[in-house]
């Protein structure tokens, strides 16, 4: 049986990520339920502390997602979560992300992307496949291809 999954992706600031990789790949950052937040805070599951404020609007502090735009029906839509962690990134990532522009797209994805604040790490090639290794804002490794 073949099961549904997300990725989840651990930073320092999820909500300002949600937002930069909504923007980098055309996802949509999943809308906050202010009401279901403040009826979780009265029915004591959670506390005042447990959100904070983005945008203008009430979220829960230790995570933030970006969903697919275009998912048909009622399917499961694709689904990346920034999760709230205390410690800053220190190494290589074990997995990424590969962003698919296609290779005549390369070069204006890396200009648009490092203006929304990525950093370009190096070009790669294996054989006749090409690709374009950068960072998000919070240094995690992806690549154009």
């Amino acid at each position: 049986m073949a099961h549904d999954f997300q990725i989840t992706v651990d930073c320092a600031d999820p909500h300002t990520l949600a937002d930069w990789w909504a923007e980098a790949i055309g996802w949509e950052v999943e809308p906050s339920d202010e009401d279901f937040i403040r009826s979780m805070i009265a029915k004591g599951y959670a506390k005042d502390e447990d959100t904070t404020t983005h945008r203008g609007v009430l979220v829960w502090k230790e995570g933030a997602a970006i969903l697919h735009p275009d998912t048909p029906g009622n399917a499961p839509r694709r689904r990346i979560l920034f999760q709230l962690v205390p410690e800053p990134k220190t190494v290589k990532n074990r997995i990424h992300l590969d962003i698919r522009v296609g290779a005549d797209n390369l070069q204006s994805e890396l200009q648009r992307l490092t203006t929304l604040g990525a950093t370009f790490l190096h070009n790669g090639a294996q054989g006749p496949h090409t690709w374009i290794t950068l960072a998000d804002p919070e240094g995690n490794e992806f690549c154009l291809s």
